[in-house]
């Protein structure tokens, strides 16, 4: 059903390359020069520009880019909804920002289809921008994501409320405090999120709203793996400042201490997003429910 020249178009840009295109798709060069020009006349635009041997977009490709990959999305979930309805089961793909790898996120989804047989969900891991950019063209039947919603094409349900905190070894002298100040952190060895990360950039806007920067503070090691920086404060290498959502088990299991910094106010809602037409409401409350039976 997808026009072959959109199938060339994409990966024409994904390879950046005729010959390779060509040859990916089992093409000769002729046809995919073709299967360009045939767009080209077809849309009354230019889609490339050549520069030495690089193709580079024009903002007239990048649109049809956009809607193309959109249509391709739409294509394949047409084809997993019609396979769904032969076999009597419900595929979804749902996406989560690298924080959400490490919360209870995964199990709420794993309880969610241990319940409901015949359901089948693919998690996606990536960034919070990437993840809007996905469920924008269809690939993505939801997303959780920590932080403002982008745009009023995206509706949201609140699953709940995160709050940045000091990770630490349970016998690191911080430890016996039950609050801290943000001054007592400037020595300690930080392991912290990369400058990437929605919860680097929560934290420095924190820290900028008391006239403090980041450089500041001792930041001995950057990473976006959460699990690799609990694993080495749990070592005691160094402390953290992490989603206090990341931690619902080492709090849980109290292998981890977990301090608040007074006078920050890093918090931000978690929320599971669609587009307007998504249309599975009471898998969202089932979601709701699960998740709130688990971390309760």
């Amino acid at each position: 059903m997808i026009d072959a020249k959109i199938i060339t178009f994409i990966k024409l840009c994904e390879l950046n390359n005729f010959t390779l295109t060509a040859k990916a798709l089992n093409l000769t060069q002729p046809a995919v020069s073709a299967h360009i020009k045939s767009l080209e006349s077809e849309l009354n635009t230019k889609l490339f520009i050549r520069n030495n041997n690089d193709l580079i977009l024009t903002r007239s490709g990048e649109i049809l880019l956009k809607y193309s990959k959109r249509i391709l999305s739409l294509y394949d979930t047409l084809k997993t909804r019609l396979e769904d309805e032969k076999k009597h089961t419900k595929t979804l793909t749902i996406g989560i920002s690298h924080t959400s790898e490490s919360n209870v996120i995964a199990e709420v989804l794993a309880v969610y289809c241990s319940k409901n047989k015949g359901t089948k969900i693919k998690i996606i891991s990536d960034s919070i921008k990437n993840l809007y950019d996905k469920l924008s063209s269809y690939s993505l039947d939801l997303a959780i994501v920590e932080g403002q919603i982008p745009s009023n094409k995206f509706s949201s349900i609140l699953l709940d409320t995160d709050s940045l905190v000091v990770v630490l070894a349970k016998d690191h002298p911080l430890a016996k405090k039950s609050i801290l100040n943000i001054n007592e952190l400037k020595n300690e060895n930080l392991i912290l999120r990369s400058t990437q990360s929605q919860t680097r950039s929560l934290l420095q806007s924190a820290l900028e709203s008391i006239n403090l920067s980041i450089n500041d503070f001792n930041i001995i090691l950057e990473l976006d793996n959460i699990g690799t920086i609990k694993d080495l404060v749990l070592k005691n290498r160094g402390i953290s400042i992490l989603p206090k959502s990341v931690c619902y088990h080492e709090y849980k299991n109290n292998t981890l201490a977990i301090r608040p910094i007074a006078s920050l106010n890093m918090i931000r809602p978690i929320n599971i997003v669609f587009l307007n037409d998504f249309v599975n409401h009471s898998f969202l409350e089932d979601i709701l429910t699960i998740y709130n039976e688990i971390i309760k």
